[in-house]
C-alpha cells in the first residue's frame, strides 16, 4: 500500500495539518499527496517524541482522523507505514473515509465533524426514538430518523449515545425531512454526563 503513496504521480507540496492519534491531536506537515492518500512529518514542536509510543497507539488502531483545512479535506485515513529519518517521523497515511469540500463550508465550521453511523436514543413527542449518527463532534451531533416527524428548532431533550457513552440533553438546531423518508436532525450538546468526548477531536 505504501507504495501507491510514493508512486511517481505524486505531487510535493508544503502544506499544515492535523491528525488525532492516541486521544490527543497532533500537527503534521504534508510532504506529498496523491489520489490515494500522503506522506507527512508529525511536527515535535520541540518535544521528543517517543517512536514506540506511536507504535504502541497503532497497535490499537491504525485509523486516525485527518485534518488538513488548506486543501478541504477531512475524515480517516489509515497509518500504513512509520518511518524514522534523522529524528524526522513520516507517516505514509491511506485515505479510508475522506471528504473533500468543494463548497468550502469545512473551513466555516468550528470544530471537526467525524462520520460515525451508529444507533442511539432520542425523546421525541413523548416516547424515545431510535436515530442513526451521521456524523459526531465535540458540540453537537447530526442524526437520521426513519419517522417523518415535524420538530420545532429549540426543543430541549434528552439523548443516549452508546459508542461514545454519551447521555444527557441536547437542543434541536434544524430538522428536515429527507425525500424518500426520515428525518435529518442538527443537534447541540445542553447538559451532558461528561465534559470531555473522548475520541473525537476539535480540530478547530
Amino acid at each position: 500500500m505504501y507504495s501507491d503513496l510514493d508512486r511517481p504521480c505524486r505531487k510535493n507540496l508544503t502544506s499544515s495539518g492535523l491528525i488525532y492519534m492516541g486521544g490527543e491531536e497532533q500537527k503534521i506537515t504534508v510532504i506529498n499527496i496523491s489520489l490515494t492518500g500522503v506522506l507527512a512529518e508529525l511536527n515535535s514542536n520541540g518535544k521528543k517524541i517517543d517512536v514506540k509510543d506511536i507504535f504502541n497507539i497503532l497497535l490499537t488502531s491504525t485509523i486516525i482522523d485527518l485534518y488538513l483545512p488548506e486543501m478541504r479535506l477531512a475524515g480517516e485515513a489509515e497509518v500504513v507505514r512509520v518511518d524514522v529519518n534523522n529524528d524526522r517521523i513520516l507517516l505514509a497515511l491511506e485515505f479510508k473515509n475522506i471528504a473533500f469540500d468543494i463548497d468550502k463550508n469545512l473551513n466555516k465550521r468550528k470544530v471537526y465533524r467525524k462520520s460515525m453511523p451508529d444507533p442511539g436514543l432520542i425523546f421525541l413527542n413523548d416516547q424515545y426514538l431510535e436515530f442513526n449518527t451521521v456524523n459526531v463532534s465535540v458540540e453537537g451531533l447530526m442524526i437520521r430518523l426513519t419517522e417523518s416527524l415535524s420538530v420545532e428548532e429549540g426543543t430541549v431533550t434528552r439523548f443516549e449515545f452508546k459508542r461514545l457513552d454519551l447521555k444527557g440533553q441536547v437542543e434541536v438546531i434544524w430538522a428536515d425531512p429527507i425525500p424518500d423518508g426520515g428525518t435529518l436532525i442538527g443537534l447541540h450538546y445542553v447538559n451532558m454526563n461528561t465534559d470531555k468526548i473522548n475520541g473525537i477531536p476539535r480540530f478547530a
